[in-house]
């Protein structure tokens, strides 16, 4: 596996209702209990915010879809929604691309607080927020289904100032 190089071979263009199709397969993918088409569709637009992250491929010319993020913004403060990178491609810095335009989005948008949750066993998501200057600062017990069908999975709530 390569990580990203430094050459701008990634593009990222914003989220909008025609890019469900190419978002949900990567939403499944990436996670056990993922959002509906309909969840999805209804965090585009208003208050919600996204780009999807594509890639020339050294092969040919075309772009392909490899990640996306969706952030929600409310008076000043930003929470990330959601973040996948497909599962073939992760362990390649897309992760930490994703992650550094979408705080540049919230900076953008005037926000000084930022949050997030993350499941406790996702140790390599904890440490991608960390890296970028993410505290923990709760824990909400039993929040997500466990992803082997049993019980419940603690959320840890992180927070990042400007």
């Amino acid at each position: 596996m390569s990580k990203v190089d430094s050459k701008n071979n990634h593009t990222f263009t914003n989220i909008v209702t025609a890019d469900i199709d190419i978002l949900m397969p990567i939403e499944t993918a990436c996670h056990s209990h993922p959002w509906t088409k309909k969840t999805l569709l209804s965090c585009i637009g208003g208050r919600y915010f996204g780009k999807q992250l594509s890639e020339r491929t050294a092969a040919s010319n075309n772009q392909g879809t490899i990640g996306f993020y969706i952030g929600e913004y409310i008076a000043g403060e930003v929470t990330l929604m959601d973040i996948c990178v497909l599962p073939s491609e992760q362990g390649k810095g897309f992760g930490k691309i994703l992650l550094t335009r979408f705080l540049a989005q919230a900076k953008e948008f005037g926000a000084t607080k930022i949050f997030l949750e993350v499941r406790a066993k996702n140790i390599a998501a904890q440490m991608l927020y960390m890296n970028a200057g993410f505290i923990e600062i709760n824990r909400r017990t039993g929040y997500y289904p466990s992803s082997s069908g049993f019980g419940y999975e603690d959320a840890i709530v992180m927070s990042l100032t400007y």
